[in-house]
């Protein structure tokens, strides 16, 4: 059997380059993948890269959804459809949200683990017999997390190809976030497969992209034990919670951690009190910030505005801080209610969702009313405090007073976000490999 897993093409956000949609492969195919590639031909095709080749026609396709590419992936499953090939659909959006997906789009759907899955949708492939959903049941260790098959990435499409999980899902339920929706279940990887992923890549620099490192304190110290022989650099995304415990953020800097992501979401209470996030607090976030560059730790900051909380003058007093607190790289968000969370939810009640298309939905597009400000100061602020931040002027001004960490900072703020086009432009001359590579080497030096 013949099957061809695709994802979508994405909308670039304002401030996004190619750099973003050639940052690293999907892992979910490339799970799927190595779950069935032992019965099945199995080809993947990532739309942001190539076109999808649709005179290369398989006996099924596996299209991974994320809310803003829905409209894209129905598209092409009408055409493979018209072709008389069986389209299952999958992924984050589908596994929180299938109710909203319109009957008729695809064949089947595909909610929960594909390790619960595919097995059973390729069995009933064989005899004809597909049926309409296939809900997963929960994973009983994880032990039963299959690893993605890495030998089947291009390492030329993208400029990083290590990327590791460490587990699925998040222990927390922030409003705005899938994991509030219910259907998703927090579970760690067996700490010896996850080693064999990173000794399979055959590189020393791992980038860890679990919702959250750190859901499981007593697991995340075992595995940092454990990689201390590797002698790593690595990056990850953890939440406040780090800052509970300075031995593990010894342990962090020790195995060679060099930068964190970490959701503030927002500096002023109220907002962080109108989507849950309790366990997040201006003083908290300071502290931490601290404690972090001591260690030489980066940290890549996330934002979300437009949060009941917000008003025009969030912009300017966010942009304040992060200046005053040095953060080394800003992510920044407006506020989307995903289908299936309970932001969404308690939007629909409010009936202050306007914009239902759901392409928009990739964080950069107003879709809320919001109650602090208007549409357009919303959609102006948030463009605003991009350009601030990126500024040369804003990027000098943030630089690090650890002087091992400034060719890093460097490297980030002015060749990906400040000068993206044009690294993107010579990525694609000398390959994303190539300037993956150099990247990766240089990292052994910051």
């Amino acid at each position: 059997m013949k099957v061809k897993l695709i994802q979508p093409r994405m909308l670039k956000r304002p401030m996004d380059t190619d750099l973003k949609i050639r940052m690293s492969p999907h892992l979910g195919l490339l799970t799927v993948a190595n779950i069935i590639r032992h019965e099945c031909e199995v080809t993947i095709e990532n739309e942001n890269i190539r076109p999808i080749d649709f005179d290369d026609v398989p006996d099924l396709v596996g299209i991974a959804v994320t809310v803003d590419v829905l409209p894209r992936a129905i598209e092409i499953a009408s055409i493979y459809r018209q072709k008389g090939v069986k389209v299952i659909a999958g992924g984050i959006h589908i596994t929180t949200a299938s109710s909203s997906v319109p009957k008729d789009a695809f064949d089947s759907l595909c909610i929960g683990f594909a390790e619960n899955t595919w097995p059973q949708i390729i069995e009933d492939m064989k005899h004809n017999r597909l049926q309409s959903a296939y809900v997963s049941a929960p994973l009983t260790s994880g032990d039963d997390i299959v690893a993605p098959a890495y030998d089947m990435i291009d390492k030329t499409d993208y400029l990083w190809y290590n990327v590791v999980s460490t587990s699925r899902s998040c222990p927390h339920k922030c409003d705005f976030c899938y994991n509030s929706s219910g259907t998703h279940q927090y579970i760690n990887r067996n700490i010896d497969d996850v080693l064999a992923d990173i000794k399979s890549l055959g590189t020393k620099h791992i980038m860890f992209i679990d919702d959250n490192f750190i859901g499981n304190i007593s697991w995340t110290k075992q595995f940092l034990e454990r990689i201390k022989p590797l002698k790593l650099n690595w990056n990850a995304a953890v939440t406040m919670k780090i800052g509970q415990y300075p031995e593990l953020m010894d342990l962090m800097k020790e195995t060679g951690c060099q930068s964190l992501f970490i959701g503030f979401e927002s500096i002023s209470p109220q907002s962080l009190s109108s989507v849950h996030k309790m366990q997040n607090n201006r003083e908290e976030f300071e502290r931490l910030i601290s404690e972090l560059h001591k260690r030489g730790i980066m940290v890549n900051a996330s934002f979300v505005f437009g949060l009941d909380g917000d008003t025009p003058e969030t912009f300017k007093n966010t942009l304040d801080w992060i200046i005053s607190q040095k953060i080394d790289t800003i992510t920044s968000h407006i506020v989307t209610p995903y289908p299936g969370t309970e932001f969404y939810k308690r939007m629909e009640a409010q009936n202050r969702i306007f914009d239902h298309d759901l392409s928009k939905y990739n964080t950069s597009h107003v879709v809320v009313t919001p109650l602090g400000m208007s549409k357009e100061e919303l959609e102006e602020g948030y463009l605003w405090i991009y350009q601030e931040l990126y500024s040369i002027r804003n990027i000098f001004r943030r630089m690090p007073k650890t002087i091992g960490t400034i060719p890093a900072y460097l490297t980030f703020n002015f060749f990906y976000r400040r000068f993206g086009h044009f690294t993107s432009k010579v990525c694609e001359l000398l390959t994303y490999k190539r300037i993956g590579l150099w990247a990766e080497k240089l990292s052994r030096y910051m």
